[in-house]
């Protein structure tokens, strides 16, 4: 029998999986680390707006953060109890990699390293 917790959280998980600007950030999370002013580009939304999203995400326990230089860059939690669910539902995702490459085309990708 699952635990009542356990259910709760995966369904708090597939809630948030439900919004089409978080499922995009991840399945580009799952090609490349980004930083929130990378999203702000790609979504054409404001830094507020991209931050309150990555928040949830966070708070979720599915993406990590990291410091390099003036940039905190995310990156998806591959140590979540909920990674192997979150890449079966990414695995249904189209590819976004056509978002990348036209932030590198702009000239907009950070480089951190």
């Amino acid at each position: 029998m699952v635990k009542k917790d356990t259910i709760d959280e995966t369904v708090m998980i597939l809630k948030l999986l439900g919004d089409k600007t978080r499922v995009t950030m991840l399945k580009l999370l799952q090609l490349k680390d980004c930083c929130v002013c990378e999203f702000v580009e790609i979504f054409d939304m404001s830094q507020p707006a991209i931050s309150q999203h990555v928040r949830r995400l966070k708070d979720a326990n599915l993406v990590n953060e990291r410091r390099s230089g003036q940039w905190i860059i995310y990156s998806l939690n591959q140590e979540n109890e909920y990674y192997t669910l979150l890449c079966d539902v990414l695995d249904h995702v189209p590819s976004q990699q056509d978002k990348l490459d036209w932030l590198e085309q702009q000239g907009l990708t950070i480089i951190c390293e």
